[in-house]
């Protein structure tokens, strides 16, 4: 089966950058994309063999996700079940006969660190979530826009970004304890010494100068790690300051 995560940037504007063509020629089973920024009703966009799920933030133009796909799930989940983090738009999640897949859109922490503290607790709450659901048999495929560059290798100038939103001690560290409850980094898994990117900043030409971080990320719990085939990073692929992110398992 092949995933794919993309956060898009505002979906409307991604459409008119060429998204539809990219879709298709991904092929993807599942297509995951973040940062739709978008109400419901605000853009009729359907592919052939796909069903879609949406989870709008109340605030307009905001946040958002979203999956095509072309397996049925069994069920299908909305948020984390906490209220102080489901109005965001910020979680999906498709309960398959074998797996559950979590599409996820994490909250920056924003200039000065401001969200910082928001930030830890939607983390220890998110993983909390990932591991409930684990304890139900199935393993977990999570992917998405974690806004955390989890090592040196994934951002291009740590020494400087060391205290900017997406760099802390604090975030990368959660990264870690997330890992360590039973959780594999799929590209890093396969790919230990790559260097690639997936999100560059829009200023000073970042893209071109490839000064860029890898933030976009398919997380898979532990008892899924020997289903993964193949793992990618779509670098040449336009449209957002984000490249979709691939990962391909034998599920």
């Amino acid at each position: 089966m092949k995933f794919i995560s993309w956060n898009v940037n505002g979906l409307r504007a991604c459409v008119g950058k060429g998204f539809e063509e990219v879709f298709r020629n991904m092929d993807a089973d599942f297509f995951c994309i973040q940062e739709t920024k978008m109400q419901e009703g605000q853009l009729d966009l359907s592919f052939p063999g796909y069903e879609s799920y949406w989870n709008y933030a109340e605030k307009k133009g905001y946040s958002g996700t979203a999956i095509y796909t072309r397996h049925t799930p069994l069920s299908v989940t909305y948020g984390m079940g906490k209220e102080e983090h489901d109005t965001e738009g910020r979680v999906i999640t498709l309960e398959m006969e074998d797996f559950f897949l979590v599409c996820v859109y994490t909250p920056n922490s924003q200039d000065e660190l401001r969200r910082l503290d928001y930030r830890m607790k939607w983390e220890d709450d998110f993983r909390q979530y990932l591991l409930s659901l684990r304890s139900r048999g199935k393993g977990v495929v999570m992917c998405g826009d974690l806004n955390v560059a989890h090592e040196e290798i994934d951002i291009k100038n740590p020494a400087t970004n060391h205290r900017n939103a997406g760099f802390t001690d604090e975030e990368r560290d959660k990264m870690t304890v997330l890992l360590d409850s039973g959780f594999k980094d799929s590209f890093r898994m396969l790919h230990p010494d790559t260097v690639l990117y997936s999100w560059w900043s829009y200023r000073f030409k970042a893209r071109e100068r490839n000064t860029g971080w890898r933030i976009d990320y398919f997380i898979v719990s532990d008892d899924l790690s020997s289903k993964i085939t193949g793992a990618a990073i779509h670098t040449a692929v336009l449209g957002s300051d984000h490249c979709p992110v691939e990962v391909d398992m034998d599920l």
